[in-house]
């Protein structure tokens, strides 16, 4: 499943920039795990990765340091940024409130067409979480908080949320991950899109901020136990 990681750095027919693709290559490792807290990223390795010198490459890692995925102290390597819990938990309590406003927008702005188009992105999830595909169904996921931000039709409430994409897609893929979080996420989202198919705007606002502080609480329980910087541990 492609998706773009920023659609910004592309060029006016649509094709990406060789900076564009080295920033989604990184982050997709960063974010699904393969890119570990710590990892060096060498540059010269990248140049000769993605074929091209070293300028966007240094153009891309500066990106992704802006972004909170990399670490790029002066006269040091960039290396992958670790995350600390006071960060995530400031990071989801914005979201859960941002995503209560999205709701309450969806229920009063929605049409028909956009209810289907929400039913349809939830069955995206429902399919993967039922093969248990941990990426496939953060994707969907991803897809379908996009079509949210579509159908409320507040540009602001996009560009803040689009804002924390990367940073916010590293933790939501680390959430995806843990155990029991598939089906349940898939039945809270079951859930919302029937309060939205209801015109419940209430309902749906506290489902959505739920289903926000649902994956922080689950990355709280298991912050001293998942494998993914090189101490064991993602402090």
């Amino acid at each position: 499943m492609n998706h773009d990681i920023d659609s910004s750095m592309t060029e006016a027919d649509g094709e990406s920039t060789p900076v564009a693709e080295i920033v989604d290559w990184v982050a997709r490792g960063i974010i699904e795990g393969r890119l570990l807290p710590g990892d060096d990223l060498n540059s010269v390795d990248l140049s000769k990765r993605f074929n091209v010198s070293r300028t966007p490459v240094r153009e891309a890692l500066f990106v992704l340091s802006r972004e909170g995925l990399v670490d790029w102290p002066p006269r040091h390597r960039p290396r992958v940024s670790a995350v600390k819990l006071k960060d995530v938990r400031e990071i989801y309590q914005l979201r859960g409130i941002l995503y209560a406003q999205v709701a309450a927008a969806i229920v009063e702005n929605a049409t028909q067409a956009d209810i289907e188009s929400l039913w349809t992105a939830h069955g995206r999830l429902a399919e993967v979480a039922e093969q248990g595909d941990v990426d496939g169904y953060f994707w969907a996921n991803v897809a379908f908080r996009d079509e949210e931000l579509r159908v409320c039709g507040n540009g602001i409430f996009k560009e803040v949320l689009d804002s924390l994409r990367m940073r916010t897609n590293r933790l939501r893929r680390l959430s995806t991950s843990l155990p029991g979080r598939l089906q349940r996420s898939c039945a809270d989202h079951q859930r919302l899109c029937e309060a939205y198919a209801e015109r419940d705007g209430v309902l749906a606002a506290a489902l959505n901020r739920s289903i926000v502080m649902s994956a922080l609480q689950a990355i709280e329980l298991a912050w001293d136990h998942v494998p993914v910087g090189s101490s064991g541990v993602m402090r």
